[in-house]
């Protein structure tokens, strides 16, 4: 089996959004040959550069001309900065890239993130489809945009983007964290003016009659790797038993019985008799264990609360996207 696997050269980053979940005690950053040392030890099927801006690692051109030259499909996450930073000879060896947007105007977003980052968003955009790199518009949902999604959709959708959502992840603070009502109400609202891509959020896809069986990646396929050189299941993951020093000597199957994977594949006792188990698995590890712990179900589950949820939504062809299905997710398409 080959990983999906994220890593973060750094958690440097130029801007301080409120949401965010990196780590800004100190600033960490793996080396050229620690990041190509995770190809050696793992079979890797795709690597996506997120956390902080990369392009703000000194060897970042070199980095990703050493992963691209093994052959390795990369992807990069980024608020604009590092596009700005890359040479067009760097952008092309993406084979995607996502930008982040969380308001569907300049001034909104410009509020939220910095002056200026909407233009820079655009503009990257812009860029990186006219070298031919795939893109994909970013969205986290939370308590202060979830009925704004569908707006924000459409701007990707004009702009010739891919479009996809992430749930918040208290990580650092439950001010964004969305009531179970507004997670429903924001996904309602979206399915009801696109299309349905592809989800990996288990509870939606539940919901939905789980019509996609992979279900979330996250303990299962997919490996993090921290600017501290930390492996953990989960980017929102916050303790580790394995380094990357222990790569070469515990290979993929290793990582997948270290402790923290085995507690993130943990299915609660009140979710083992659920027709939806196989796919679900108890809903997001990260989201329960931030909740108070993975042996609990996942707090925007109707159905332990004895309740169901009804959604009108359409579905969409499927994009090959290398995110899709390594996180817990959604990519949604044009209506």
């Amino acid at each position: 089996m080959e990983f999906s696997v994220g890593v973060g050269l750094t958690n440097a980053c130029d801007l301080a959004c409120a949401h965010c979940y990196r780590d800004t005690a100190r600033i960490d950053q793996l080396t050229l040959h620690q990041v190509t040392a995770v190809c050696d030890a793992l079979p890797v099927r795709s690597i996506n550069l997120g956390t902080g801006e990369n392009g703000l690692h000194p060897d970042y051109d070199a980095i990703v001309a050493a992963l691209a030259a093994r052959g390795v499909k990369l992807s990069l996450t980024s608020n604009g900065f590092t596009l700005d930073q890359s040479s067009d000879d760097t952008l092309r060896k993406f084979r995607e890239v996502e930008l982040s947007i969380d308001f569907p105007s300049e001034a909104e977003q410009d509020a939220f993130r910095g002056p200026g980052n909407w233009r820079r968003v655009m503009a990257a955009i812009d860029r990186a489809r006219r070298l031919g790199v795939t893109v994909t518009v970013l969205t986290v949902m939370m308590k202060p945009n979830y009925r704004r999604l569908s707006e924000i959709a459409r701007i990707a959708f004009r702009a010739g983007a891919n479009y996809r959502v992430n749930v918040y992840q208290p990580v650092k603070t439950d001010a964004f964290t969305l009531a179970y009502e507004e997670f429903w109400d924001g996904f309602r609202c979206l399915l009801a003016e696109t299309r349905l891509v592809s989800t990996s959020e288990p509870i939606l896809n539940a919901m939905l009659g789980a019509p996609f069986a992979n279900g979330s990646g996250c303990g299962r396929q997919t490996v993090r790797v921290t600017p501290r050189g930390d492996i953990v299941p989960c980017v929102y993951w916050n303790r580790s038993d394995l380094r990357l020093d222990d790569l070469p000597h515990t290979g993929g199957d290793g990582v997948l019985e270290s402790p923290q994977f085995v507690r993130v594949r943990q299915v609660p006792a009140a979710c083992r008799g659920c027709v939806f188990v196989s796919t679900c698995q108890g809903g997001c590890a990260a989201r329960r264990e931030l909740a108070g712990g993975v042996e609990e179900p996942d707090p925007y589950c109707p159905l332990v609360r004895g309740k169901t949820v009804k959604l009108d939504w359409a579905r969409a062809d499927l994009r090959d996207l290398l995110k899709t299905g390594s996180a817990c997710t959604s990519v949604f398409a044009p209506a």
